[in-house]
């Protein structure tokens, strides 16, 4: 069992993705022996060579690499043999929605399994990953004991501390966000609590049980989504009425009280279209939280119909989108708004191009469309560009190569309108119609 007031102790991290590799670097440059394990074994290989299989997230490449130096940290494809060698687990193994928006539970279900063959007496096991409210106790802990034949809280002790960390900036946001703890048992707080006291910087607060920690999480993400669809549905308003919402926004919220967010053409990646869903799935019914989904999952839709208003049947146009990633300067497609772009393009039997400098022309091409460099001179038979994730490289793109270009939709209201338009280009965007002074 972990002795609040000895040495650090031997961490096991199952899940070694964009926020598991993160978290067992820094658990393992703060001097605990580190156990990472991962089904994928690109993953492992790399992590026991002393090298990040993640791009783009500063500082995560040197704590690898001095992990690796100071052998704190090393890698298996078999959780139960992580496990066995700890005596902290912390599990940050993702949970999903599957097409029916139900909640994908297979791999934290098989790793919750491995864990109980390997946990031992006295250990403590933390779980990061966001849940719905109940599972890390009754779907997991319950699991744990059955699998296991030891007795929750008093054999083994269960914590929630839910990861809240931004991609980009993930190791920086290990030191400094607020971290939240709920545990099943007094007993199993504190101990969560001082393992993050050795290990990391930033504030904790304890809550009062497991469910309110869950809980926490999926709200931070309810409110956001809320809070862009408020902002998706004035922008569409302000279309219609001829006004510019980035205007509105930048004047609204010059009232200290006024936090209107950025409209866009949708809202993707592991958060905010996810984990609204692990409350409608435990029975929040019809309001706020499910109408923010229909309207935030519907402005793709949205994009597409001022788009054909504009220019007829998109029937073997060429459209090209930039940014497969779901936002800015990552490289992640899950529930990128592109997907939905793409299934509305191929109904209208569009010819379809991505560009992302995120990806290459393979993995782009894995989502049955054409990859497209900016540099091809293809991009002078395109008809019409959809900007979706507002890379840094799309800072200064210029349009003049895009001769055949009818119409650019800005989805994130970055580019720039009178550029486009001085080349005779129809530019439209997100509730940025404007008949007043220009």
């Amino acid at each position: 069992m972990i002795d609040q007031n000895q040495s650090l102790p031997n961490v096991a991290v199952i899940g070694l993705g964009k926020i598991g590799l993160p978290l067992a670097a820094v658990f393992a440059n703060h001097g605990c022996h580190v156990f990472g394990a991962d089904i994928n074994n690109d993953v492992v290989n790399a992590v026991n060579q002393g090298k990040s299989h993640i791009n783009n997230e500063p500082g995560l490449d040197q704590l690898v690499a001095n992990a690796y130096k100071d052998k704190t940290l090393t890698a298996t494809t078999k959780s139960t043999e992580a496990v066995s060698q700890a005596n902290v687990i912390v599990v940050i193994v993702p949970v999903l929605i599957d097409q029916q928006n139900n909640t994908d539970y297979r791999f934290i279900d098989q790793a919750v399994e491995d864990i109980a063959k390997g946990i031992k007496k006295g250990s403590l096991v933390i779980f990061e990953t966001t849940l719905p409210p109940g599972d890390t106790q009754h779907r997991f802990g319950k699991k744990i004991e059955e699998v296991a034949g030891l007795r929750l809280g008093k054999d083994f002790y269960l914590a929630y501390s839910p990861e809240r960390v931004y991609s980009n900036r993930i190791i920086e946001d290990l030191q400094h966000y607020p971290k939240i703890i709920g545990g099943i048992n007094e007993k199993s707080v504190e101990l969560a609590a001082n393992f993050y006291k050795q290990t990391l910087s930033g504030e904790l607060i304890k809550v009062s049980s497991l469910e309110t920690a869950e809980f926490a999480k999926v709200a931070e993400c309810v409110y956001r989504d809320v809070n862009i669809a408020l902002a998706n549905e004035l922008a569409q308003f302000a279309d219609e009425k001829g006004v510019n919402i980035s205007e509105v926004i930048a004047a609204s919220n010059s009232q200290p009280y006024s936090h209107i967010h950025s409209p866009g053409i949708g809202v993707g990646g592991h958060c905010i279209p996810i984990y609204p869903h692990f409350f409608i799935n435990k029975g929040l019914g019809q309001g706020l939280t499910t109408l923010s989904r229909q309207i935030n999952d519907n402005m793709a839709n949205d994009a597409i119909l001022k788009i054909e208003k504009e220019l007829g049947s998109l029937a073997n146009k060429n459209v090209l989108i930039l940014g497969l990633s779901y936002r800015e300067n990552v490289k992640e497609p899950t529930k990128s708004t592109t997907l939905l772009l793409i299934d509305l393009l191929q109904d209208r039997n569009a010819n379809i191009f991505v560009n992302d400098p995120q990806f290459s022309d393979h993995e782009i091409a894995e989502f049955s469309v054409h990859p497209l460099s900016l540099d091809d001179s293809f991009v002078s038979k395109i008809d019409v560009v959809i900007l979706q994730a507002f890379h840094s490289e799309y800072a200064d793109l210029g349009f003049r190569q895009f001769s055949n270009c009818q119409l650019v939709f800005d989805g994130r209201n970055k580019l720039n309108k009178e550029q486009i338009t001085t080349l005779g280009i129809d530019y439209q965007s997100i509730g940025n119609a404007s008949k007043g002074m220009n």
